[in-house]
C-alpha cells in the first residue's frame, strides 16, 4: 500500500523533459534556427518595405478600393477612415509593422497548414495524431510560445512571427480538413467514374468546393495572428503591441487605449475583406 502511495506521489517529469528537448533543439539545431531567422526576417523586411514605400493616403485609398471590391460601399468608407485615423493618432508606421508581421505569420501559416490539413483529411491515421496535437496547440496560453521562440531565436520580430504562427496555425489546418471531408462522396465517386487521378481530384473537385470553408481557417489564423502579435511585443516584436506595452508599463491609459483602438480598426479591415473573398469567388 504503502508502495503504491510513493507511486502515485511521484511526479511525473514533463517539464525536466520538455526542457531536455529545447536545450537539444538549441545545441543541435543552433545553424538551422539561425537561417530560418534569416529567411523569415527577409520576407519580413520585404513586406514591411513594401508597405512603408507606399505613401499613406495612397495606401489608404487602395485598402479602400480592395475593400470596396471585395466587400461594400460601406466597408470601403469604414476602411479609409479607419486608417486615417490610425494615421493621424502617429501610429502609421507601427501599423505597418504590426500588418508586416501579420502578413508573414500568415502567409507561412497557410504555406505549413494546408498541406497538413489535406493531409489529414486524407488519411485518417494521421488525422487521429493531428487533431489531439490542435487541441494542444489551441487551448496553451499564449505566453508559453514566448519562451522557445526566444531560446531558438533570441529577441526581435523573428521570434514573434515564429510564435504567431505556432498560435495561429490550428484553424488553418483544422477547417482546411473539415472542408474537404465535408464535399459531397456523390462527386468524389463521379471524379473517380471519370477516371480522375488523386491530385486532379483534390484540385479540380474538392478544393474548390471547400474553399468557403477553408477560407474561414484563413480568417480565424489573421485574426489569430493579430493578437499573438500584439502579445510578442513582450520579446521586442515592436508594432503596436510596443505601444500598447509601453502604456500599461508607464501606467498611461490614453496612449494604451489609441494603440488598441488602432489593432480593433486593423482586425475589422482584416476580418472583413477576408470573410467576404470567398463569397465573391
Amino acid at each position: 500500500m504503502e508502495t503504491i502511495t510513493n507511486l502515485l506521489q511521484t511526479k511525473i517529469p514533463i517539464g525536466p523533459a520538455v526542457d531536455a528537448a529545447v536545450d537539444f533543439l538549441t545545441a543541435n539545431f543552433r545553424t538551422f534556427f539561425r537561417q530560418v531567422s534569416s529567411i523569415v526576417d527577409s520576407g519580413l523586411s520585404s513586406f514591411e518595405g513594401v508597405l512603408m514605400a507606399i505613401p499613406p493616403v495612397a495606401l489608404m485609398a487602395i485598402l479602400a478600393l480592395i475593400a470596396y471590391f471585395i466587400v461594400n460601399k460601406g466597408t470601403a468608407i469604414f476602411t479609409f477612415v479607419g486608417m486615417y485615423l490610425i494615421y493621424n493618432l502617429g501610429l502609421w508606421e507601427p501599423t505597418m509593422t504590426t500588418l508586416a508581421m501579420v502578413l508573414t505569420a500568415t502567409f507561412i501559416s497557410i504555406a505549413i497548414g494546408l498541406p497538413i490539413g489535406i493531409l489529414s483529411a486524407k488519411n485518417d491515421t494521421a488525422n487521429k495524431f493531428i487533431m489531439p496535437l490542435m487541441d494542444l496547440m489551441q487551448t496553451m496560453p499564449a505566453f508559453v510560445y514566448l519562451i522557445p521562440a526566444v531560446t531558438f531565436f533570441q529577441l526581435g520580430k523573428v521570434p514573434g512571427v515564429f510564435a504567431t504562427v505556432i498560435f495561429s496555425i490550428p484553424p488553418a489546418i483544422r477547417l482546411t480538413g473539415l472542408g474537404i471531408r465535408q464535399v459531397p462522396q456523390e462527386l468524389t465517386e463521379a471524379a473517380d467514374a471519370f477516371g480522375s487521378t488523386g491530385f486532379q481530384k483534390l484540385y479540380k473537385v474538392q478544393l474548390p468546393l471547400a474553399i468557403p470553408t477553408i477560407m474561414a481557417g484563413i480568417n480565424q489564423t489573421i485574426m489569430l495572428s493579430l493578437s499573438m502579435v500584439v502579445i510578442s511585443a513582450m520579446i521586442g516584436a515592436g508594432g503596436l503591441g510596443r505601444e500598447v506595452w509601453h502604456g500599461i508599463q508607464r501606467l498611461q491609459v490614453g496612449s494604451a487605449f489609441e494603440a488598441g483602438l488602432a489593432v480593433v480598426i486593423l482586425a475589422m479591415i482584416l476580418d472583413r475583406i477576408t470573410q467576404n473573398i470567398a463569397k465573391k469567388k
